[in-house]
């Protein structure tokens, strides 16, 4: 038996693909081939593009597979919702959809676009927004380049994003925020429903959850005098509660523990002149809680 792994092509393949690396899957990409080679003899890859893959996850093409919570919506696919995976194209983080206008266009709210016309991706998500506010405005489906087309051939858009750069460098501005959006792990019910299945699927999502959890963290490693110890544990976060080990010297510990990786540099010197000695950064692949 073998489970069939979706994997996203486009915009989140190489953040998917790094991510399955450090969760302990090397997965091999050919531009010339659909299906990569993944280190597990048990799984088969196959490459489809984010937006259609809760169609086919949802179908039975695929056991499982990741895509975003957006397009589960756009297709409105019935799936299992496995985890949510809090990573984007550029970094960790959500996506957002939003609906945006050239800078001198006189459109500052939804209801201004009644009678305009929308150019975007994700068009069934742009019609359940208009409704929900009624407002009656034409919705057509952009095949890529959205933001060139206000405002000759549309009035306004609705496109996705991270940072909005893309967007004000096309001399767009952001009327409204449509939807927050997240990568997910999906999950075809029937084969969630089959024991040998959901346990590697259930494998898979510790693993990429653990990547993730790793991904914003740090180890760090030191040697501390007994005497000193009350001193820096004061000032040392941990994830849960630091690891103390005896050393040699009986008047010493070595001390282990995770830290946000945003904290060490200021953490470091703060430790160093509390009394830690040898103190050692180290990266960390996965944190499984």
């Amino acid at each position: 038996m073998k489970l069939k792994l979706g994997i996203p092509k486009g915009s989140l393949q190489e953040s998917t693909v790094r991510i399955f690396r450090k969760a302990g899957y090397s997965i091999q990409v050919d531009e010339r081939s659909y299906y990569p080679k993944i280190n597990d003899e048990e799984i088969e890859c196959i490459m489809v593009r984010a937006q259609e893959m809760s169609r086919y996850v949802e179908n039975g093409h695929m056991d499982c597979g990741l895509t975003g919570h957006d397009w589960i919506l756009e297709n409105s696919s019935n799936v299992v919702a496995i985890a949510d995976l809090i990573y984007s194209k550029q970094g960790l983080g959500r996506v957002k959809w939003v609906l945006a206008v050239p800078f001198e266009s006189k459109i500052r709210s939804v209801r201004d676009l009644e009678g305009k016309k929308i150019a975007t991706e994700a068009v069934n998500l742009t019609k359940q927004y208009l409704k929900k506010h009624n407002v009656n405005a034409e919705v057509e489906f952009s095949w890529g380049a959205t933001e060139v087309k206000p405002p000759e051939l549309a009035d306004a858009i609705v496109e996705i994003t991270e940072t909005g750069s893309s967007l004000r460098a096309n001399n767009l501005r952001i009327v409204d925020i449509i939807l927050e959006s997240n990568t997910k792990f999906i999950a075809n019910p029937e084969a969630w429903k089959n024991p040998w299945k959901r346990k590697k699927i259930e494998n898979i999502r510790m693993l990429l959850l653990g990547a993730l959890l790793a991904e914003e963290k740090v180890g760090l490693m030191m040697n501390v005098s007994k005497k000193e110890l009350p001193k820096v544990l004061k000032i040392l976060p941990a994830l849960n509660k630091p690891t103390i080990s005896d050393l040699s010297d009986i008047n010493w510990v070595a001390l282990n523990t995770i830290i946000d990786e945003k904290f060490v540099r200021e953490l470091i010197p703060k430790l160093k002149e509390a009394g830690a000695e040898g103190i050692v950064e180290y990266a960390l692949n996965k944190i499984i809680l």
